[in-house]
């Protein structure tokens, strides 16, 4: 069990190079690929339920009590995202298509993958969990009007059509899998280190059958999509880690703050764009592409994050 851990626990934190590969795999063979858009949500679904199972209520009430930085990250997770991506799309004058995707990444709440990057950057890691928690449960009352508030002047956006979806993929899977870990206690540390690979294994496939379905597109105005969404997600790291800076706020705690805000939950983006916006195709294409690039970006902050502390212990 134990080797067997620690083989999960490798594998995911090099989730991005197995991202990488497939999505260099899916665009040059596409129709290998392209079924798994069928299943998008579901393997969403599956990704949350994961989380769900390894969500602490203990942790959560104690993190709770003190909430001053759970408020300040949700603040930021659902002001400054959102905010970015609006001046970027009307920066850039992206196509409306385009322009909603970007958009849907920023109102969608904090990955999971965030929570193994806040690790390996030696930051607090509850914390961490709780932000995503936190921003995860509340994300089906807030990011469909976000949505709404910003994208609605490029196309039409149905609030209760996206409540119901996140409702679905995200809300339902993630309370079924806090009240399973409740109830089997024990016998989950049987099933609890498989269900990392699972989730990571969901994610992979999501991106995948994205690149996939847009291969042609990619190809047109990748480019553009990818300088955006570098952009987008750059820009949150850095704003949020400033904001924490401001606010006091210490070193471990902002680590996590910064990545929380920055790293989003591009799957739901992706799911939102497929099940909400058919009209519009382009627009799960950041969210694709967003899911590459915040592990990429997110892997190099946590390294200078974890080289800084190691630093600063040595002086």
């Amino acid at each position: 069990m134990n080797k067997f851990k620690k083989f999960v626990d490798v594998f995911v934190s090099n989730i991005i190079i197995l991202i990488i590969i497939l999505s260099v795999v899916a665009f040059f063979y596409p129709q290998h690929f392209k079924w798994m858009t069928n299943y998008t949500s579901i393997f969403l679904a599956v990704a949350m339920f994961g989380m769900g199972t390894t969500i602490d209520l203990g942790n959560l009430k104690n993190t709770l009590v003190h909430p001053k930085e759970i408020i300040l990250g949700v603040i930021l997770q659902f002001l400054l995202m959102p905010t970015i991506a609006l001046i970027l799309c009307n920066v850039f004058k992206l196509p409306k298509d385009i322009a909603l995707g970007v958009i849907l990444v920023g109102s969608c709440p904090g990955g999971t993958a965030s929570n193994v990057m806040t690790h390996i950057a030696g930051g607090d890691v509850t914390l961490s969990v709780t932000m995503t928690t936190v921003s995860t449960l509340i994300a089906p009352f807030i990011t469909p009007v976000i949505v709404y508030l910003l994208a609605g002047k490029w196309v039409e956006v149905s609030l209760v059509a996206m409540f119901i979806t996140v409702v679905k993929v995200i809300l339902i899977p993630v309370i079924l899998g806090i009240i399973i870990k409740m109830s089997l206690k024990e016998k989950m540390e049987y099933v609890s280190p498989a269900l990392p690979l699972v989730s990571s294994l969901a994610i992979i496939l999501i991106i995948s059958g994205i690149i996939a379905v847009n291969a042609d597109k990619i190809a047109e105005s990748g480019l553009l999509v990818t300088g955006v969404v570098f952009l987008h997600n750059v820009a949150g790291l850095l704003s949020a880690l400033l904001v924490c800076k401001i606010f006091g706020i210490e070193k471990e705690k902002e680590t996590a703050l910064a990545i929380e805000v920055g790293m989003q939950n591009s799957g739901l983006a992706v799911s939102l764009a497929t099940a909400n916006f058919a009209m519009s195709p382009l627009a799960s294409l950041p969210g694709a592409i967003f899911s590459v690039m915040h592990n990429l970006t997110g892997t190099v902050f946590a390294n200078i994050r974890k080289k800084k502390f190691k630093n600063e212990a040595l002086v």
